[in-house]
Parts: structure tokens; C-alpha cells; sequence
């Protein structure tokens, strides 16, 4: 089972991306630094409260919507470790991943 601080880091994460905002963009708008975010959002550290809530501001969403993420306690964890994985792959690697994903799914 993931930690609470893992769940809420998926949640910013999840939201964070639906806003199609990178880390980056989003640590510029919240003047913290983009390492900070990483580490939020992999579930290293808690975010200050002051930082949860200029968060919700900047993401537009209400302070609450953070905790809602009983539903990434499956799937979603998953796909977002197999995409970790492959953030820093070669395109040939990805091009090999992609290829036997594609046999396997068929």
C-alpha cells in the first residue's frame, strides 16, 4: 500500500498534468524550486500548507481535490512507475518498449 505522502504526490502529479503544466512551469508559478516539485510529487516530502493551497490556486482546483486519490491506489501508481522508467530512455529503447507492448497487448 503507498503512503499518504505518495498518494497526494500522485494526485498533484496527475493534476499538475491535466493542466498540462510540466514541473517546471509549475514551480515557476509557485516560486519554489522544480526539484521541490519532483519531490512532492514522487512522495519524498510534504508540501507546507501555504504551498498546498497556492497550489490549489494556481492548478484551480479546491484544496480538497488533493486527497481524493483512492482511485490511483491501483493502476495509475503503475503506469506512472512504467513512465518514470522511461523518462530518461533512448529512442531506441523506447522504440523496443513500444514494440513489445504492442505484442503483448495484442
Amino acid at each position: 500500500m503507498k503512503s499518504t505522502k505518495q498518494l497526494l504526490g500522485a494526485r498533484i502529479k496527475e493534476i499538475r498534468r491535466s493542466e498540462g503544466l510540466s514541473q517546471a512551469d509549475l514551480a515557476e508559478k509557485l516560486s519554489i524550486a522544480t526539484n521541490f516539485v519532483s519531490r512532492i510529487e514522487v512522495g519524498a516530502t510534504y508540501p507546507s500548507l501555504d504551498t498546498l493551497e497556492k497550489m490549489a490556486r494556481t492548478l484551480e482546483v479546491e484544496l480538497k481535490d488533493f486527497f481524493d486519490y483512492d482511485h490511483l491506489q491501483g493502476e495509475t501508481l503503475k503506469v506512472s512507475s512504467v513512465e518514470d522508467l522511461l523518462k530518461d530512455a533512448s529512442e531506441e529503447k523506447l522504440r523496443l518498449v513500444f514494440k513489445v507492448t504492442k505484442a503483448i497487448m495484442r
